[in-house]
């Protein structure tokens, strides 16, 4: 038996790293490499479907590089996947279902795909939560209440989001939250496929 010796100093705490995440069998991880770092992320092609092979089709042909985060809301979203630096708007597909009904919420962390009032008119563009956003999430079947799609997690990189949504932000033309200096998306690849 040992006894602790009363006014013994105790040990330093030791810095724990962060939890590395696990994607759920059969769920494709991709890495979203940026010029302030890189993100690794979980697509839910078991609850989203549709959102995920849209966004790994844009990734395949290779649509993200040279593509920024142009709308960066501190304590709310970073948002990017469709536009160049100078705010050049990229050619995309047709949009794709609103998968808002799938029961996944707008959490810290997760990825959704971008929209804009209309309720099938998700392209190429997404966000991540910087917060819990729950004005985001399903809620009924009006314009307002339908919600947007999340199709995603990220596993490893919230420090990178949370230096992209700390990033100094101005207006650009009719856009407003555009980081100063461009949060460039390098690379997007697949690492483990589906």
């Amino acid at each position: 038996m040992i006894l602790a010796l009363q006014g013994a100093p105790k040990p330093a705490p030791v810095a724990q790293p962060p939890a590395v995440l696990e994607p759920a069998p059969g769920n494709p991880v991709a890495v979203i490499s940026t010029s302030m770092g890189d993100i690794t992320v979980e697509l839910f092609k078991d609850r989203a479907p549709v959102s995920v092979e849209n966004f790994l089709r844009y990734v395949t042909e290779g649509f993200y590089p040279g593509t920024i985060f142009h709308r960066v809301v501190k304590g709310f979203v970073v948002q990017g996947g469709g536009y160049l630096p100078g705010m050049v708007e990229k050619p995309t597909h047709d949009p794709i279902q609103n998968e808002a009904t799938n029961g996944l919420k707008n959490v810290r962390g997760t990825l959704a795909m971008a929209r804009t009032q209309t309720l099938r008119s998700a392209t190429s563009q997404f966000y991540i939560n910087v917060s819990n956003n729950s004005a985001l999430d399903h809620r009924g079947y009006t314009p307002s209440d339908f919600g947007y799609a999340v199709f995603g997690r990220v596993l490893s990189g919230m420090d990178v989001i949370d230096k992209i949504a700390a990033t100094p932000t101005g207006t650009k033309g009719d856009h407003e939250d555009v980081p100063v200096t461009p949060v460039v998306i390098n690379k997007v690849s697949v690492v483990k496929a589906q």
